[in-house]
């Protein structure tokens, strides 16, 4: 096992590579793949990095690994910790697992049944809490004081855009000419964040876009004003992307993101169903955002080859929005 070193400034090319590497054991590599008929629907050519195939089902399983080596063996031991309705957390969870440590997660009580479930299944303490960053923040306080473990956030830390940089990384590497965009959804940024980077270094020409519900638009509004906005409601059929931008990951979106584009939530579940449809693979809300977007901005996309990280899969079949 590769132990990487803490990062306190955004990774650069040396640093992505290096974290790509060492997260190996931890992470599939996830196959790219297309589709006629939605291309033909877009009037783009799409790529679709299937991050909904990663282990734990969802692209988090990379910034959650790469986060989790940069603690000394020592750190480790005393267990990892983290707040997270979902994803980031059955990642924090998987990461622990593997390194044989305890995991401590803090969820929300309305978190997603299935991704709750998953989390406890790899072996974790959960412990609930109400659903504000308040209330979350707390709850970690107190678990990792009474625990002694490792805080691992789920987007505002430098290993962790590091190990989500790593999607783009493979999609640029796989597909085998040059992409002209490349478009992630965006909650708290350390996937846009991570793709940014990744496309500042590996790639030839792609721009990199931001896929957001119009419902929580804060990155939309932090992009326009330069500073970082806040969401009054979090309402959302995304449930992953109700998160604020960090101080680590608006830096970089706002220097190296072309463009923030939103969609409303009828477009989003549209795109959702049409991947499920034609695609015949199973993603989750947030997972489908960049689809919307691309639909909803012909202009914008048409004639271009365009990269897109499917973030997830982890839905509750029981409570599907179409």
């Amino acid at each position: 096992m590769i132990e990487l070193p803490p990062l306190t400034a955004a990774p650069n090319q040396a640093e992505l590579l290096v974290t790509h590497e060492a997260i190996h054991p931890f992470v599939h590599r996830t196959p790219v793949m297309t589709n006629t008929s939605i291309d033909e629907r877009t009037g783009a050519r799409l790529f679709f990095k299937c991050e909904n195939f990663q282990r734990i089902g969802a692209f988090k399983m990379r910034g959650g690994a790469s986060a989790a080596l940069r603690f000394t063996p020592e750190q480790r031991q005393r267990g990892l910790a983290t707040h997270s309705s979902g994803n980031h957390a059955q990642a924090v969870a998987k990461a622990a697992q593997v390194l044989g440590v305890p995991a401590y997660i803090v969820m929300p009580h309305d978190a997603p049944r299935v991704k709750v479930a998953a989390v406890e299944g790899y072996g974790a303490t959960v412990t609930y809490c109400n659903n504000t960053p308040r209330e979350r923040q707390a709850t970690l306080d107190e678990v990792v004081g009474r625990t002694g473990a490792a805080f691992i956030h789920p987007f505002d830390d430098y290993g962790v855009i590091a190990g989500q940089a790593t999607a783009a990384m493979e999609l640029i590497e796989d597909v085998d000419k040059v992409l002209d965009l490349i478009v992630t959804p965006v909650g708290g940024g350390g996937l846009l964040a991570g793709t940014a980077l990744a496309a500042r270094y590996f790639s030839v020409r792609a721009e990199v876009i931001g896929a957001e519900p119009a419902a929580v638009d804060d990155a939309h509004r932090s992009f326009r004003s330069g500073r970082i906005e806040e969401n009054e409601t979090n309402v959302t059929v995304a449930d992953g992307l109700r998160t604020n931008l960090g101080e680590r990951t608006f830096p970089i979106i706002r220097d190296y993101v072309k463009e923030i584009l939103l969609v409303e939530e009828d477009e989003i579940i549209a795109a959702m169903r049409l991947i499920w449809e034609r695609m015949k693979i199973i993603v989750e809300p947030s997972c489908a955002v960049p689809l919307a977007v691309v639909l909803r901005y012909p202009d914008v996309f048409a004639g271009r080859r365009v990269g897109i990280i499917l973030t997830g899969g982890n839905v509750d079949v029981d409570r599907l929005p179409f």
